[in-house]
């Protein structure tokens, strides 16, 4: 029943409570302060209404309703788009799955055929009682052999190389759609809305294949744009020089290619191609690039041997592009090559007879390029130091190009080899013309060009016996102390000054060998970083203490997923000057290690992170059982060290010597290292329990689940946690992320499990080197100083649902947090732990 109010005052307040109907020069100077400030303040919206005398007939306080509506209709509108976006995403990816379904259900079709036909031969071959029958039967099976056709030659002419490119493109697209090749799934490539595609290799066929499936947000024409230009996508591409192109009758383009790759190791001679690519539209709109090898059976001109290179043959291969709806393309790509693995040594053969290894080196990294550069023109790839995501791009491509180059050491590049010392294990190429090697990258302001002096690289390869690459190449990202010299990288920070050099050793101050990684950039599935390292300096004496400066160096990190099957591993790095200039010139050192034997379970162990996580065992060779260690008992993989420096003319024998014994103490703390590493080494002590980690790492998490309970009420773990194996364990893999921080006036971090290093994009390593107001925003921080009296005094405290920041600037909002002081044995406050619930990258 409704009940009428006579009370005047009443009246008045259910008017000023009713809706606003605002004109439209009112919304428009709210949108003006909307688009500078969505959240103003009390004091800011009393000045708009100051100001702006259309809106001084509205309250102030429907002024702040406006803004909270205006923000809610952003938030909707950016949440409608992004599961508009999901849903176009899903649909493609359904649409690709079915596609999939359909050719593994007329593969089972087949080969259930084929059983039964076997089966009926065989009975037939049991039953018959004669030669004759016999005969018979084999020459029926015969019959059901189909060999390759053979093509009469073809001339160099545009129609017969129109023949070679339409026969080229049906085998393509037979491959494209699942045909002529049998497909399996990739090891562990699972297919999903977030995966990078479906991902599936041949290991029946000739040479090696690999074929993917995946959606793009980008027309096909700028993908096909992105794919022909393939040395700025797959790091192995040298040189791609289009030698004649003319345009077909029906609209399509031929073109003549000559392709080099690099090798990978110094073990090996690099590849190259002379291949045919056919670009057309076929009749249902889809784009085309397919492409081939010419040889002597096709026919189709020919160039001679290059030396140094071993002419290797691309099958036909390519790219089907399809327009989306609603935006985007769906994209097949399909690689086929024999490698010739008869070049190369029996034990690196595995290499390139290994399908997994080409799919990760060429066809996931073209999947991976056309992401990334979908997402970066989107806006959702963040990039720090103000770096624009091409300057960004160049500086890898330098670092990977300038390693590639001084582990082949090309002739036509200027290097030549050194004579050695009567041991083989390390080789020393020079490099005499500096500006022929650097290009583009030498100027005469950086002295290079002005010591008439070269460049020595002292390489040399090894083999690995159970280690696995990822976990070799994160150690040494993070452990640098444990193998570089602190003489040598002041040597090599030298090279980056116009001053003359001298030979490690002669200064007496140097580099304190700590270091503090500075992220700069990694790829939309972080399977590579860029980051730049600071190498503190520090000086022996006081008047070299106020002189000492510190170092730094760009450096390249990729495939440290242990579980990324067939992925090759590397750390590249170079120094740098603090100026960081986008054309400053990089000498590029560092190491790969290249696996030989991909892991055909496809379970692998999970992530191992070292120095703090491994002493908490999680996930670490501690918790290894007797089987994972049979799953990498036969792991090999052949590591690769390039090491890059300058010399003055009449240092070169010097230098030439230094560079010589530094990669041999490199290889030596590598082996160590190796050895260290070594699942054998590391599961020696496997037994019923895995063994606990170290006691400080027990202790720290005792005491953060024992102060919990002590100040909230209850468990950290709702799992029995009375073994400290346990503890540790559910500690690292909680969903929420859980920080420790030091008690001082600039709390800094110490630890975080596993959730809250990705909540802030970092390294346990980097980790200390962020403080916590770095992270959290202003209200986040005013809550935090707020509270902190009160977290001292009563032990806890709840903060409200806000926003951090990552190491990379990237926001990630959370529900809410809590933080809790955490005593020792002697109750006494040992750090502070926070930890964030229900995260999520905004």
């Amino acid at each position: 029943m409704a009940v009428m109010v006579n009370n005047k005052d009443a009246k008045n307040s259910m008017d000023t409570s009713k809706y606003v109907r605002y004109t439209s020069e009112q919304v428009e100077a709210l949108e003006r302060v909307y688009s500078e400030c969505p959240k103003p303040s009390s004091l800011r919206r009393q000045q708009l209404i100051r100001e702006c005398p259309i809106l001084s007939n509205i309250e102030p306080k429907q002024i702040k309703v406006w803004f909270q509506n205006r923000r809610c209709r952003e938030k909707q509108r950016k949440e409608a788009s992004r599961l508009q976006t999901v849903n176009r995403k899903l649909t493609a990816m359904n649409k690709l799955l079915m596609e999939e379904n359909d050719r593994l259900q007329k593969q089972v079709s087949q080969l259930v055929y084929e059983n039964g036909y076997m089966r009926q031969q065989l009975q037939n071959a049991s039953v018959a009682a004669t030669d004759t029958s016999c005969e018979s039967v084999v020459t029926s099976g015969q019959h059901q052999h189909n060999p390759t056709p053979q093509h009469p030659p073809r001339d160099a002419s545009p129609a017969g190389l129109l023949s070679i490119a339409e026969e080229t493109l049906a085998e393509f697209l037979s491959k494209a759609k699942g045909a002529a090749v049998d497909w399996v799934q990739m090891p562990g490539m699972k297919p999903g809305p977030d995966s990078i595609g479906i991902v599936a290799i041949s290991n029946t066929c000739n040479g090696v294949a690999a074929r993917a499936c995946g959606l793009v947000g980008l027309d096909p024409t700028k993908v096909a744009e992105i794919l022909k230009e393939r040395p700025s996508w797959l790091r192995d591409c040298r040189c791609l020089d289009v030698l004649t192109a003319f345009p077909t009758g029906n609209g399509g383009t031929i073109e003549l290619l000559y392709m080099q790759t690099y090798a990978a190791t110094t073990l090996a001679s690099a590849r190259d191609f002379w291949t045919l690519r056919y670009t057309t539209v076929l009749e249902d709109g889809s784009l085309v690039v397919c492409e081939r090898s010419l040889s002597g059976t096709q026919g189709g001109p020919s160039i001679p041997p290059v030396q140094h290179f071993v002419r290797a043959e691309m099958l036909p291969s390519g790219y089907l592009i399809q327009p989306c709806e609603g935006g985007g393309s769906i994209i097949r790509i399909v690689d086929h090559m024999d490698l010739e693995p008869w070049s190369v040594p029996e034990v690196l053969r595995p290499l390139y007879e290994s399908s997994t290894v080409l799919a990760q080196k060429m066809t996931i990294a073209a999947l991976r390029r056309l992401r990334q550069i979908a997402q970066e023109a989107t806006g959702e790839v963040v990039f720090g130091w103000g770096r624009q995501p091409a300057v960004l791009r160049t500086f890898s491509q330098r670092l990977s190009r300038g390693f590639n180059e001084a582990v082949n050491g090309f002739t036509d590049d200027g290097w030549s080899l050194m004579g050695s010392d009567g041991v083989e294990d390390v080789t020393i190429a020079i490099n005499s013309s500096p500006n022929k090697h650097f290009g583009s990258q030498v100027n005469a302001s950086n002295g290079l060009t002005t010591l008439g002096g070269g460049i020595p690289c002292a390489k040399a390869s090894m083999l690995l016996q159970n280690v696995p690459p990822a976990l070799l190449v994160r150690f040494l990202r993070e452990h640098r102390s444990e193998w570089a010299d602190s003489n040598i990288d002041a040597y090599s920070a030298a090279a980056l000054k116009a001053s003359p050099y001298s030979v490690p050793g002669s200064r007496a101050g140097g580099f304190s060998g700590s270091q503090v990684i500075l992220p700069l950039a990694h790829t939309v599935e972080h399977e590579e970083f860029l980051e730049v390292i600071k190498l503190e300096g520090h000086g022996l004496t006081q008047e070299e203490a106020v002189l000492s400066r510190d170092m730094f160096l760009l450096q390249l990190c990729s495939g440290i997923d242990e579980n990324a099957a067939g992925a090759c591993a590397e750390l590249v790095f170079a120094p740098i000057d603090e100026s960081f200039a986008d054309d400053a010139p990089l000498l590029p050192s560092g190491f790969r290690v290249i696996p030989l034997e991909s892991r055909t379970d496809g379970s692998g162990g999970p992530n191992r992170t070292l120095d703090l996580a491994s002493a908490l065992e999680v996930g670490s060779a501690g918790t290894r059982t007797s089987g994972d260690s049979g799953a990498n008992s036969n792991l090999r993989s052949v590591l690769t060290i390039a090491f890059q420096f300058t010399y003055e003319s009449h240092l070169r024998e010097n230098v030439a010597a230094m560079a010589r014994q530094y990669v041999r103490t490199v290889v030596a703390s590598v082996q160590r290292v190796a050895m260290a590493l070594a699942p054998s080494r590391l599961s020696s002590h496997v037994g019923p329990r895995p063994p606990p980690g170290t006691p400080e790492a027990l202790t720290l998490a005792r005491w953060i689940c024992q102060s919990y309970r002590l100040h909230i009420g209850v468990d950290l773990f709702r799992a029995d946690c009375d073994a400290s194996e346990s503890v540790l364990k559910l500690l690292w893999h909680h969903s929420d992320a859980i920080m420790c921080c030091s008690v001082k006036s600039l709390p800094v971090f110490t630890f975080a499990n596993q959730a809250g290093l990705d909540m802030l994009e970092t390294t346990l390593v980097a980790l200390q080197d962020i403080s916590l107001d770095k992270i959290l925003d202003e209200n986040g921080r005013k809550s935090f100083f707020t509270d902190y009296g009160q977290i001292i005094q009563q032990g806890y405290a709840y903060l409200p649902a806000g926003i951090c920041l990552s190491s990379m600037g990237r926001p990630a909002s959370y529900d809410r947090a809590i933080a809790w002081k955490v005593l020792n044995d002697e109750d006494s406050t040992h750090c502070i732990v926070f930890m964030f619930v229900n995260w999520s990258f905004m």
